[in-house]
């Protein structure tokens, strides 16, 4: 029998969004090795996203890849069936919130399972799709009622006197960009 792996992701910083309700459910589902639990910050559209690239190249035939909603995964009807084929191709077993079961062991998906997936896949997409046509619609709601969207100007009046305190060594590179982004 191969490992068990889980991959938890919220699209946006440990600060806005907490990841541990999705750490705690994948636990229960067998998920017992702390490093064997890839997780990220990054949009669900997003086709680049490092941890789960580096557990899809971890996983090796008969491993089990845990995630709590098939949202988690992608956002996106094609890179679903991309990472589809990649679970058939390395005969994985991928295990949807312990409810559905997606067992490519023996390098094929029942078809039944695959439409069901995919299915999944269209409406966590579409879901995507309208939560950002909702945003447009209120930005420009906002911003027909006088309302200024987007970042505020910066200015050296407004500039937080911790940057400015830190700027000279990252100037000098003594602070790197990431070092200082992290100060900040």
């Amino acid at each position: 029998m191969g490992k068990i792996y889980a991959y938890l992701r919220c699209s946006t910083s440990e600060e806005r969004q907490d990841i541990s309700r999705q750490a705690r459910e994948v636990k229960k589902l067998g998920v017992t090795d702390e490093k064997n639990i890839y997780w990220e910050y990054e949009s669900g559209t997003k086709f680049d996203r490092a941890e789960l690239q580096k557990l899809l190249d971890t996983v090796e035939q008969g491993d089990t890849i845990v995630t709590t909603e098939v949202s988690r995964l992608t956002r996106s009807t094609k890179h679903l069936c991309e990472i589809l084929q990649i679970i058939q191709d390395k005969k994985l077993i991928l295990n949807i919130g312990g409810s559905f079961i997606v067992d490519c062991s023996k390098g094929e998906i029942d078809p039944m399972t695959e439409g069901m997936i995919k299915m999944w896949g269209v409406f966590a997409e579409m879901e995507r799709n309208i939560i950002s046509q909702r945003v447009k619609s209120g930005m420009a709601n906002a911003k027909a009622k006088g309302s200024k969207i987007g970042r505020p100007t910066v200015t050296m009046e407004n500039l937080p006197s911790k940057f400015l305190q830190h700027y000279a060594l990252y100037k000098s590179g003594k602070l790197s960009i990431s070092d200082f982004a992290r100060l900040m």
